[in-house]
């Protein structure tokens, strides 16, 4: 079982990539993912990144320099801690991730199209489900 949600995952990891790269998108992965986050929680740190993806400090500090250095994340002083710098998405990042989103919307539903409603609804509490059990 696990076998084949790995190799869903790798299909469709491939699938967007193509798609992307296709659009002119140059990000990698773990660029993306850390665009996305700020995307989703602005005014964060970079501490508040390590926490959340459980990386190295040095690797994420480079990558968000290079973020940075792209023009899609700009850093902003703390009003309360001048020292704590807190990073903001740029108006194109934000255009980035919705057409990264429109993206892996489009994969999404290729993936599920020979599934009835029901069983996209079954599939989604089956996989729920399996996630919970997994949880610390």
């Amino acid at each position: 079982m696990l076998d084949a949600v790995h190799e869903l995952m790798h299909l469709a990891r491939s699938r967007m990539r193509q798609l992307m790269v296709g659009a002119g998108h140059t990000l990698g992965p773990m660029e993306g993912r850390a665009l996305a986050f700020f995307v989703r929680q602005p005014g964060s740190t970079l501490s508040d990144l390590v926490a959340h993806a459980g990386r190295d400090k040095g690797q994420l500090a480079r990558l968000v320099g290079s973020l940075r250095d792209l023009g899609l994340l700009e850093s902003r002083p703390d009003e309360a801690d001048r020292r704590v710098s807190r990073l903001y998405p740029t108006a194109a990042a934000l255009d980035i991730h919705q057409r990264v989103g429109a993206i892996r919307r489009q994969v999404a539903q290729q993936a599920v199209a020979p599934l009835s409603a029901a069983e996209r609804v079954q599939l989604a509490d089956l996989l729920e489900r399996m996630n919970r059990q997994l949880r610390p």
